[in-house]
């Protein structure tokens, strides 16, 4: 039972409802405008949560061989670095869900064209490529980037994509939404690591730009993810815009918590800040089912 509990430990349950949210957000699109098909869309979310689980594995293999991890460190356990998952399983792991999200992902190729297996391409190797390669982004202040294309851009317009068989501007402003949403639950993972992650060389952005600025970053980027999303919630009933005010309320309130916390008190505001953002995205995909 301790095994199971190791591998959920390094799936990060706490950062998944980043994927979910991308596939949910484009869902409501599609209810929004008349298009929505359930069976691409539970395809898609089975892709998106196989594809971050992946990425997490990769992310826990690649930085513990490079040296980056550390025993006892502030955030969430890691397995591989505290000898309860070896290094080779790790690895096996990582890619047979990259497997899995890849086989996954070729039924949608019915609905939307056989050039989605280049988009699958595309997303499998930044799956790795946050991590892994020559030139890992997570490393190089890129990974706040990554996060708005890959858990944002990608999988709204994707989704949306398959159910619609287009993609218009309305969406693709969604989409840049939910990616700076997303991005701020890394921004609070890489706040907390600053320290640990300057000590061993990882540049990430909160190392090379200072918790401050990232601090600030944050707050910017859910009062942008709002602005974006404005016009849709526009043309709903005025009920339904109490969702973006009360997702503001409950990001700043996670802002004014970020400054005051350091260390492991930190960590349940990243699982909050997921939290709030796949509500943001159930609460507009309810409301469009509403209208």
């Amino acid at each position: 039972m301790k095994s199971i509990k190791y591998w959920i430990e390094a799936m990060r349950l706490r950062t998944l409802p980043v994927s979910v949210a991308g596939v949910v957000a484009a869902c409501g699109y599609a209810l929004l405008d008349g298009t929505f098909r359930a069976a691409p869309a539970a395809i898609c979310l089975t892709f998106a949560v196989l594809a971050q689980i992946a990425s997490n594995f990769a992310n826990e293999y690649y930085d513990y061989t490079a040296g980056l991890d550390r025993a006892g460190r502030e955030g969430p356990r890691r397995g591989v670095t505290e000898g309860d998952i070896t290094p080779q399983a790790m690895l096996r792991a990582t890619y047979a869900a990259l497997g899995a999200a890849c086989l996954t992902g070729l039924s949608l190729v019915a609905w939307g064209g056989w050039w989605l297996i280049i988009a699958g391409v595309f997303i499998a190797l930044g799956a790795l490529a946050y991590s892994a390669g020559p030139y890992p982004l997570s490393r190089h202040g890129w990974g706040e980037v990554a996060v708005v294309v890959f858990f944002g851009v990608v999988p709204v317009c994707l989704c949306y994509y398959v159910q619609a068989g287009a993609c218009g501007m309305t969406v693709a402003m969604g989409s840049v939404a939910v990616g700076l949403m997303g991005a701020n639950v890394l921004i609070v993972n890489n706040y907390r690591d600053c320290a640990d992650d300057c000590a061993v060389g990882k540049r990430t952005l909160a190392v090379r730009c200072g918790c401050r600025a990232v601090r600030a970053l944050y707050l910017v980027n859910g009062i942008a993810a709002v602005g974006l999303t404005v016009g849709v919630w526009r043309g709903m009933p005025a009920a339904a815009r109490i969702v973006p005010l009360a997702y503001l309320g409950l990001h700043v309130a996670l802002w004014r918590a970020l400054g005051r916390r350091s260390g492991r008190a930190i960590n349940p505001l990243l699982g909050l800040t997921a939290c709030a953002m796949l509500a943001y995205a159930a609460a507009f995909a309810v409301c469009a089912a509403l209208v």
